[in-house]
């Protein structure tokens, strides 16, 4: 690989520890050894945007366009987006109005309890240079209305990947919604669902329009496999794919956690396996890290930069095909990635793991994801390893002695390879509150979202097909193979 205006600091073979090496040996070649493969979207880390301010991000935030461009840069393709959230369940059609929302809240960090949209909503999502899903309402049970909508989508949106019909319906009978008075339950909504889903689709004219599913609650009630259950081939002719929602919660030691990450996503395992059973593709439509807008404690922490990091990476290779982080009210949203004026810290956890699996065509874990140390490795479409990403969740509180974990590397070619760290000043800094966050030494500017400072390459010396690097508590590498 090119590396123009970096600098390259060496870094010995050997590294002194008082902990024991953890030893991975990449792949001489995709689909070889014991590992499982799975393949890579060629954008596997999107962003969803709450609906009612999906048009502030892309007219009021300068940083918006750029954060996304930013990992188009890295992977050729501009990452996805969706379009939803509690508000689409809120917002009717307005053929009529020219904005692109209509509401009134009493405070600005407020969602709005009822919203309208119109043509020029579809306008806007129309020209981002990515795919786009875009949810409406199921809640409200105005069927006609979101069928006008939908066809607004699909007359404007050359961009348009799939329509979501409702959000989260378990927490319809909570919510007031219309469609669950009476009795509600996953059987009820997944007739609910279907009957959508053919109505919608042949309104349209179109097959695998729907991404179906769209809950939260942990599987397997609520779940893609329940739902795939109830449905013919009547119903499963429109469905693009399956979608669910993941908030993990917890505290920053918890959630960083390489073995929670890796718990937490087997919650999953039947859902994708039914769905790929179908020839279809899981993703995660709406996640992050704490639910409601994130935790202070939590969300915008060093911590919950690297559980993104490693959440993303995980899910791909636990065959979720894309995972959409969401971003909620401009300025009321402690796991947003960037905002009007500050960056966030999990930006860069996401720009690392778009990095580290840019152009791969699949991706496999060296570990079993039981301890607090992570290996993967991503190959090109012809098989041959690209890149390596490690990773120490050990947790670092910014205080006392920071410990170190040395990882080995085996079956490398070649008399060195060259790294990009992933570092923090502790588990707990925020780059908003002024904590230092870099990658490859650089970090991204305030306001705007733009790279700055010189790319810094380390190089890793392969004596005998083998390298040795040690990572701090807290930490990750990604490592260039080719």
């Amino acid at each position: 690989m090119a590396l123009p205006f970096c600098r390259i600091v060496a870094v010995l073979a050997g590294v002194t520890s008082t902990a024991s090496a953890v030893t991975f040996t990449i792949p001489a070649q995709a689909h070889t050894g014991n590992y499982k493969y799975a393949p890579v979207d060629p954008s596997p880390v999107g962003i969803s945007f709450e609906f009612f301010a999906f048009p502030s991000y892309f007219t009021n935030v300068t940083a918006t366009t750029t954060c996304l461009s930013n990992w188009r840069d890295l992977t050729g393709v501009w990452p996805p987006i969706r379009i939803g959230g509690t508000t689409q369940d809120r917002a009717q059609y307005d053929a009529q109005t020219s904005a692109y929302v209509v509401y009134s809240v009493a405070n600005a960090a407020d969602a709005p309890a009822s919203l309208t949209f119109g043509s020029s909503f579809m306008t806007l999502a129309a020209k981002y240079g990515g795919s786009v899903v875009v949810g409406l309402n199921r809640g409200k049970n105005n069927i006609q209305n979101t069928i006008t909508a939908a066809k607004s989508a699909v007359g404007a949106m050359g961009n348009l990947l799939a329509i979501e019909l409702g959000n989260e319906p378990e927490y319809y009978p909570n919510n007031g919604q219309p469609i669950a008075a009476g009795s509600w339950s996953p059987a009820i909504d997944a007739a609910s669902q279907n009957n959508w889903a053919i109505s919608v689709g042949s309104a349209l004219s179109k097959q695998t329009i729907i991404q179906a599913g769209n809950s939260n609650d942990s599987p397997p009630k609520w779940g893609a496999a329940e739902l795939i259950a109830t449905q013919n081939a009547t119903v499963k002719q429109y469905i693009h794919d399956y979608a669910h929602h993941n908030y993990p919660g917890g505290t920053i030691t918890s959630l960083m956690s390489h073995s929670g990450i890796s718990n937490n996503l087997h919650v999953f395992d039947a859902d994708v396996a039914a769905t790929l059973k179908e020839g279809k593709q899981y993703v995660f439509g709406e996640t992050n890290s704490v639910s409601g807008g994130g935790a202070a404690s939590v969300s915008p922490s060093f911590g919950a930069a690297l559980w993104t990091m490693d959440y993303v990476v995980r899910a791909t290779y636990s065959n979720i095909s894309r995972t959409y982080f969401h971003h909620g009210t401009v300025g009321n949203c402690q796991y947003c990635f960037w905002g009007r004026y500050s960056m966030g810290a999990p930006y860069y956890g996401a720009y690392a793991a778009t990095a580290f699996m840019a152009k791969a065509a699949f991706i496999t874990a060296l570990d079993a994801g039981t301890s607090n140390y992570a290996a993967y490795v991503t190959f090109d479409s012809a098989g041959a390893p690209l890149r390596a990403l490690l990773y120490n969740s050990d947790y670092y509180s910014g205080s006392g002695t920071r410990s170190s974990q040395p990882f080995v590397l085996t079956g490398l070619a070649g008399s060195s390879v060259m790294a990009k760290r992933l570092t923090g000043d502790s588990a707990v800094a925020r780059v908003d509150q002024g904590g230092k966050v870099t990658f490859g030494g650089q970090t991204f500017t305030n306001g705007n979202c733009e790279v700055s400072g010189t790319e810094t390459f380390e190089t890793l010396t392969v004596n005998g097909g083998q390298a040795t690097v040690s990572l701090s508590a807290s930490e990750a590498l990604v490592v260039y193979l080719k």
